[in-house]
């Protein structure tokens, strides 16, 4: 298997070696926590929420401003024929 690992790999196991094959660390005080709750810790942060509907409305905004330049280009190709 070692033989199948690039430079860069062989060099992260070997500043690993001494913790690569540990066992996995059971707490004996704490529960061990819920898939739900550790995903919750990966969310996205407080602060981005808005961000998809701000951006909507932006969009609507331009959409409504280019419909009324096309009106307004409309009525004056009207005018000039």
């Amino acid at each position: 298997m070692n033989n199948d690992l690039t430079p860069e790999e062989k060099e992260v196991m070997r500043q690993y070696a001494d913790i690569i094959n540990l066992p996995h660390h059971v707490s004996a005080t704490h529960a061990p926590m819920s898939m739900e709750s550790r995903a919750t810790q990966f969310a996205p942060f407080a602060a981005l929420n808005g961000h998809s509907s701000a951006i909507e409305r932006t969009g609507e905004q331009y959409i409504e401003k280019m419909e009324g330049q096309m009106a307004i280009d409309n009525f004056e190709l009207k005018i000039e024929s």
